[in-house]
């Protein structure tokens, strides 16, 4: 694990190296204040909680976290220094782990960089504080799979543009394979089926856990989403490591 903490902050060191990072943030924090404020309706519901913040979650990460994932291999496969970071005396978990996680504490930072939207609520009225913590971290899981899944597009290709495109296709498939038009669609299909896409759907395994409600089944589903994602990437590595 040694070598997974040194990939880990040399990662993470590297998006603050750059103004990705500080663009990324500052994009962040405007959109979801555009969206909580003015697209949300934050005031005129009269109600003081983060609902009409947390509801844009899925859709402003569709676009900004693949963004973030999107160099996580392609860029390494472009440059070439993929081939020196294998011959590395670590092992191909701590290399995909640790670059996953440094990504995901960077979106974590981000998003703990919302935290005057809690002192607003808390200001005008007395929100369910419980119900906002589980909140944001339905949001960092969500954020978490995104990640998963751009990481392992970003492996499928040396082009960053083409990485982001996979993802954003992926990730949107996950989202609305709950919605009734997609479930429409499996008709001919038997019950378990159609029940199986839907229970894959984004929004409602984190509808569920940003208003305060922890099920252990949507918990594990994030986690094992990532877990999926990450093995893919350590296999697609391994299959594209000779191109």
């Amino acid at each position: 694990m040694t070598q997974l903490s040194v990939i880990f902050k040399r990662e993470l060191a590297s998006y603050f190296a750059t103004p990705l990072a500080y663009v990324f943030i500052v994009i962040f924090l405007v959109l979801s204040g555009v969206f909580t404020f003015y697209l949300g309706g934050f005031f005129e519901s009269g109600q003081a909680n983060l609902s009409a913040f947390f509801n844009f979650h899925p859709w402003l990460y569709l676009f900004l976290v693949p963004a973030v994932a999107m160099r996580l291999w392609a860029e390494e496969r472009k440059s070439g220094s993929i081939e020196l970071l294998m011959t590395l005396p670590i092992t191909r978990f701590e290399v995909v782990a640790g670059k996953f996680l440094a990504a995901w504490v960077f979106a974590g930072i981000a998003l703990l960089l919302t935290f005057p939207m809690i002192i607003t609520v808390n200001y005008l009225g007395e929100p369910d504080n419980g119900a906002i913590i589980t909140g944001y971290l339905g949001s960092w899981l969500l954020a978490g799979a995104y990640l998963a899944i751009g990481s392992c597009m970003s492996a499928l290709s040396k082009n960053q543009v083409i990485a982001f495109i996979l993802a954003v296709s992926a990730c949107f498939l996950f989202i609305v394979s709950g919605f009734p038009m997609v479930l429409d669609a499996f008709a001919w299909a038997p019950q378990w089926l159609v029940d199986a896409i839907a229970s894959l759907s984004f929004l409602v395994r984190f509808d569920a856990i940003s208003k305060g409600v922890i099920d252990l089944r949507d918990l594990l589903f994030f986690l094992s989403l990532i877990a999926a994602w990450l093995t893919a990437t350590a296999v697609v590595i391994d299959l594209k490591k000779a191109d």
